[in-house]
């Protein structure tokens, strides 16, 4: 596994001329270390990885590096201010990637995870985790509440 020139991901395997891969998470969120896929340009799998750590560093390095890159998904630390306890609803939030605000359409937008995690996708569809719902500040908790 190497980067080509322009910087994306190859594979080569089995003499074969190197191909654009591109990793993909089997269970993103509850495993996200377990099952992970390198797809081709067309679509099917080139290549099933059980377990990322598993595999030598190089390679390992590489992976992580794509996958960061292109797996956007801010964590909330804080809930500043909602403008209405009905739906739609925008709110004010501080997140590990900057302040930023995002619309929830409806309660069925935030969703239960394992433990206390909550995954909040906004209108855009953009997905914003929370990794412990208890974790938060009081007056980020008692805003939650209202639309759980």
């Amino acid at each position: 596994m190497q980067r080509n020139a322009h910087g994306r991901l190859e594979l080569s395997r089995d003499g074969a001329p190197p191909e654009e891969v591109t990793p993909v998470r089997a269970f993103p969120l509850a495993a996200p270390d377990e099952g992970l896929s390198l797809v081709g340009g067309d679509g099917h799998e080139r290549l099933w990885i059980d377990r990322l750590d598993a595999l030598p560093a190089a390679p390992r390095a590489l992976l992580e590096a794509e996958l960061a890159e292109a797996e956007f998904m801010p964590r909330i630390t804080r809930i500043v201010a909602v403008s209405t306890f009905s739906t739609p609803s925008t709110w004010q939030l501080q997140t590990d990637r900057g302040d930023t605000t995002l619309v929830l359409e409806g309660e069925e937008d935030i969703r239960r995870l394992d433990g206390n995690a909550l995954l909040v996708t906004d209108a855009q569809g953009i997905a914003f985790l929370i990794p412990d719902a208890k974790a938060l500040d009081r007056g980020s908790r008692r805003l939650l509440e209202r639309f759980l």
